[in-house]
């Protein structure tokens, strides 16, 4: 059985995944004027060190670079070619360090990296499928640097929290300034783990560095737990902070309390995601 080529893993692997997130795929031609392309990956687009793979045009303006290998490849060894390729990109109106796009990716089909490369502290991941043009957008225009000293300058000083829950919230904020993306904190039964962490979510909130947080666990009693906590918890003097922001979990029933647990429907009004 021959193996699968380079052309194969882009038409019938990259290209559903580029489309399945919004974009518009077309072969890059000679005097394409790119004010005309929004939400577009052109492919074969030229740049002064060969063509990338695929370059993702929002308003005119490329913002990404995609190197896609064949399916039998590794796809997060060559994202350096896309730092290459991103190099050789001068005409965009970008510049990073001598890199012309603010994103890169490299797929091989089955996996996906991706790196923004505007901070030096970034690292290259693996995520779950391409961006959409809009979060591509919304990613480019945010000023996380902003938000981020705008955290660190917000006073953590809630009469509710312990002071050990508070030196939990400045390490995982220390760990955020520093672009770390995984932390563990480890605490004992009953120190409060869920209220420090409803705590976290309303700064990040509140701050502008967290815009949409899940909250998972590995069993309901827990997520009934912690939406109890969500309703019970003043961030803010005379707030809860359910009134706040808008929390929504999943669907409860009484089996998932413990026999001698009050079930207030009030309190875990069952809901569905909505957005």
């Amino acid at each position: 059985m021959s193996e699968e080529t380079e052309k194969v893993t882009r038409k019938e692997r990259v290209d559903p995944l580029l489309k399945a997130a919004g974009w518009d795929i077309i072969l890059y031609k000679n005097g394409m004027n790119l004010a005309q392309y929004n939400k577009y990956a052109l492919e074969e687009y030229p740049t002064d060190n060969g063509p990338a793979d695929y370059a993702l045009c929002v308003g005119g303006k490329i913002l990404a670079v995609i190197e896609a290998k064949k399916v039998t490849r590794s796809a997060q060894g060559v994202l350096t070619q896309a730092e290459r390729y991103a190099q050789g990109l001068r005409n965009n109106p970008f510049n990073f360090e001598g890199l012309h796009v603010p994103f890169l990716y490299s797929t091989n089909g089955k996996t996906i990296f991706f790196h923004d490369i505007r901070h030096s502290l970034n690292l290259s991941r693996e995520i779950a499928k391409f961006h959409r043009p809009e979060a591509l957008v919304e990613l480019m225009n945010r000023n996380v640097a902003a938000d981020v000293y705008q955290l660190r300058q917000s006073p953590n000083n809630n009469p509710h929290l312990y002071p050990f829950q508070i030196e939990a919230n400045t390490a995982i904020e220390e760990a955020i300034e520093s672009k770390k993306r995984k932390m563990l904190i480890a605490m004992a039964t009953g120190t409060g783990k869920t209220r420090l962490m409803v705590n976290e979510i309303y700064r990040l909130m509140k701050s502008g560095v967290g815009k949409r947080i899940l909250f998972l666990v590995d069993r309901r009693a827990l997520a009934a737990q912690a939406v109890k906590t969500f309703a019970s918890f003043e961030p803010e003097p005379g707030l809860k902070f359910d009134k706040i922001y808008e929390v929504y979990s999943q669907r409860f029933f009484r089996e998932d309390f413990d026999e001698d647990e009050p079930f207030d429907p009030k309190v875990l009004q069952p809901s569905y995601l909505q957005r």
